[in-house]
């Protein structure tokens, strides 16, 4: 798992062998998300919007929604409503703005009720309103907005002074007082002409007058992170936490999985790769006590990381495997043929394994079988054995722990004369005529209890 590609297929194994466990933290993500809920109280949001007539440049409506929220508007706002406890300090978290297409400017408020949103939206945008239209009127009043009103008093102040100078001149007597006529009415109308196209530019004019569009609406659900979003939110998360967390030690997993890497953990040579039917490994009498219970009820007790058995063949060819194996031990041993049988504590497929092995071997070479405890391996010293055979399966031990078990093999005096690998199959469902000669599992000599070196 280290050294390959986590596929969508793996994440699907995972998922499908511990759906237990991520069952159990999606809910436990659930109830925290519940928890935080309960400690943010509910959150309505409304909006109104304000209409900015004649022509605005960005910048300049940034400007106007910077202003919607400044202290001054809030804190009038906060003052008019009133609420004890909530001073202009609290209302200017509650209060955004933001401009929106066609020089409106959106004001939201956020309270901790549907009619208070609604009101706080309400009296930002009035405040927002009478201060922009009292700063438009000081404007207004200053010597640049002056300028153009003295410029019109002006022109009008002319055009009666050409009328003046029109009606003393000769009425249509001579052609000179027709064409001095002509000349004034030309001017009068060109000045009246300036003073429409000065209306039309005047900036004070045209962006006088905001309109509210209308009173905030009454929200009618709640603002995210709504209590449903907050429980769905944390179960979603403590599940990917956990699939995150299981795919990481996986990946970071020291397990030794290949043939070359546990040969040579354990400095010896692979006999051979033998079959052991059955995908589910049964529990062994001494996997109890409430640790256990919880590890079996959560579904954690099996290895989540290990491929999907492969189908195997029939019995005659998982029989033969093994008397090949067992024919293999017969060249390398001398007579008497006695060897002893090395299983780690917890690897169920060995276990069964070895049984199988010492049923086919049929007293050659003889086979006694230890369990070894992988934490503090230990080894009955030599007796009568030619040396120790090691059972394991691939995946479930590290290159410490195996050469542990090496260790300990060499300080009983025994020498590691081979290794045999426990594959676990599925068993292909066969019409056989009679159960095959190994139903019953021979009793194994366990060896917690001699006496040996240790690591």
């Amino acid at each position: 798992m280290s050294d390959d590609t986590i596929r969508l297929v793996t994440i699907g194994r995972m998922i499908r062998r511990r759906r237990r466990l991520l069952t159990l933290l999606a809910v436990v993500g659930a109830l925290v998300g519940y928890g935080t809920s309960l400690l943010f109280p509910p959150r309505y949001t409304t909006s109104a919007s304000v209409l900015l007539p004649g022509a605005w440049e960005e910048r300049e409506l940034l400007t106007q929604t910077e202003i919607a929220t400044s202290s001054v508007v809030v804190d009038r706002a906060a003052a008019e409503l009133g609420w004890s406890g909530v001073g202009g300090s609290e209302l200017r978290d509650r209060v955004s703005a933001k401009a929106a297409d066609g020089n409106i400017i959106e004001i939201s408020g956020t309270a901790d009720t549907p009619e208070r949103a609604q009101r706080l939206s309400d009296q930002v945008v009035q405040q927002f309103v009478t201060f922009a239209a009292r700063v438009a009127g000081d404007s207004s009043d200053s010597a640049a907005a002056a300028r153009p009103e003295e410029l019109r008093q002006l022109v009008v102040r002319t055009s009666r002074r050409i009328t003046e100078l029109a009606d003393a001149a000769d009425p249509g007597r001579t052609v000179e007082s027709v064409q001095t006529r002509t000349e004034l009415a030309k001017l009068r109308t060109a000045l009246q002409e300036a003073i429409t196209e000065l209306d039309k530019v005047d900036p004070t004019a045209n962006r006088a007058g905001m309109v509210v569009m209308g009173p905030a609406a009454r929200p009618s659900g709640e603002a995210p992170p709504t209590r449903t979003q907050l429980v769905v939110g944390g179960a979603l998360l403590f599940f990917l936490l956990a699939v995150v967390g299981h795919l990481t030690a996986a990946r970071m997993s020291r397990r030794l999985r290949t043939e070359p890497e546990i040969a040579a953990a354990l400095g010896s040579t692979l006999l051979g790769t033998v079959d052991v039917p059955g995908e589910q490994p049964a529990h062994r009498p001494q996997d109890r006590g409430r640790r256990a219970g919880i590890r079996r009820l959560l579904g954690v007790d099996v290895r989540w990381d290990t491929p999907t058995p492969r189908t195997s063949g029939d019995e005659a060819g998982r029989q033969l495997r093994y008397r090949r194996v067992c024919a293999r031990l017969r060249d390398r041993l001398p007579v008497p043929r006695r060897l002893l049988v090395v299983v780690p504590d917890g690897d169920e497929i060995a276990r069964r394994a070895a049984g199988r092995l010492v049923a086919e071997a049929e007293g050659d070479p003889l086979l006694r079988v230890v369990g070894v405890s992988v934490s503090r391996p230990m080894v009955p010293d030599r007796d009568h054995e030619s040396g120790a055979l090691v059972v394991l399966s691939a995946g479930g031990w590290t290159a410490e722990e195996l050469a542990g078990i090496a260790e300990a093999c060499a300080d009983a005096g025994h020498e590691v004369v081979g290794i045999v690998l426990a594959d676990p199959v599925r068993a292909r469902p066969t019409r056989s005529a009679g159960p095959p000669r190994d139903t019953a599992t021979p009793a194994l000599a366990v060896g917690h209890d001699a006496t040996g070196g240790a690591r």
